[in-house]
C-alpha cells in the first residue's frame, strides 16, 4: 500500500496501565509496541492518544460503592462499564511506554480529562458531545488517511474508527499493532462493527 503526505498513525493509549502489569493490562498489549515503532518511522505522520483520568473519575469502579470491576453504572449519558483505577493523571500507570518512540509526534490527545465522562474515542467522549478537536485539527492540516493501532481494539481502538469514519475520513486499522481486552465476545463485535462502517484492515508490513 502507497502512502502520501495525507496520511497519519494515530496511536491509541499505549500506555503502562494498559500493559501487562498494569491496572488495567490488556492482553499482550506490549505486543503492538514493536509494529507501532516500525510504523511511526514510516509515515509520515504521527498522532498520539493518552487516557487521563482525574482521582475518582466516575468510570472507576472504586466511585461507586457495592460496585466491582466490570460492572456497570446509570450515568448522566448512559450506560457505563466501571473500570479498575487506570491512568489517573500524574502516575506512573498514565505514562506512554516506555519503549514506544514518541519523538515524531506531532500531537497528544488527553481525553477522559473530565471527572463526569468516560472518553474511549479520540474524537469524542462518552457523552457523544464533548469533542476532543482531533477533526478540526485533522482536517486544517489536510490529512484525510488514518491508520489506527494501539489499544485496546474492541473499545478505544474501535470508537475512535467509528468516530473518524462518521467523520469523513479514511480509516484503516493496523491488525498486528492493535491488541484487545475480549469482554464477552467484544473483539469480535468491534471487528464487525468496523467492517460495517466501512473500516478497513492492512498488516503493518503491507505498508511501504
Amino acid at each position: 500500500m502507497r502512502l502520501t503526505h495525507h496520511d497519519v498513525l494515530l496511536v491509541i493509549d499505549v500506555q503502562n496501565d494498559f500493559l501487562p502489569g498494569g491496572a488495567l493490562a490488556v492482553p499482550k498489549g506490549d505486543a503492538v509496541i514493536a509494529p507501532i515503532n516500525r510504523l511511526a518511522a514510516r509515515l509520515p505522520h504521527v498522532i498520539l492518544t493518552q487516557d487521563w483520568h482525574p482521582p475518582g473519575h466516575a468510570s472507576f469502579h472504586a466511585t461507586h460503592p457495592g460496585k466491582a470491576p466490570f460492572d456497570t453504572a446509570d450515568l448522566h449519558y448512559g450506560v457505563q462499564v466501571l473500570w479498575p483505577e487506570h491512568c489517573v493523571q500524574g502516575t506512573r500507570g498514565a505514562e506512554l511506554a516506555a519503549d514506544l518512540r514518541t519523538e515524531r509526534a506531532e500531537l497528544v490527545i488527553r481525553k477522559g480529562y473530565h471527572p463526569g465522562i468516560d472518553s474511549y474515542s479520540a474524537f469524542m467522549e462518552a457523552d457523544r458531545r464533548t469533542r476532543t478537536g482531533l477533526t478540526g485539527y485533522l482536517t486544517e492540516r489536510g490529512l484525510t488517511r488514518l491508520f489506527l493501532a494501539g489499544l485496546a481494539t474492541d473499545f478505544c481502538v474501535l470508537w475512535s474508527a467509528l468516530d473518524a469514519r462518521a467523520a469523513g475520513f479514511e480509516v484503516i486499522v493496523v491488525e498486528d499493532a492493535v491488541r484487545g481486552i475480549d469482554l464477552d465476545g467484544s473483539l469480535a463485535r468491534a471487528w464487525e462493527a468496523m467492517e460495517r462502517a466501512g473500516v478497513g484492515r492492512v498488516a503493518s508490513d503491507a505498508l511501504a
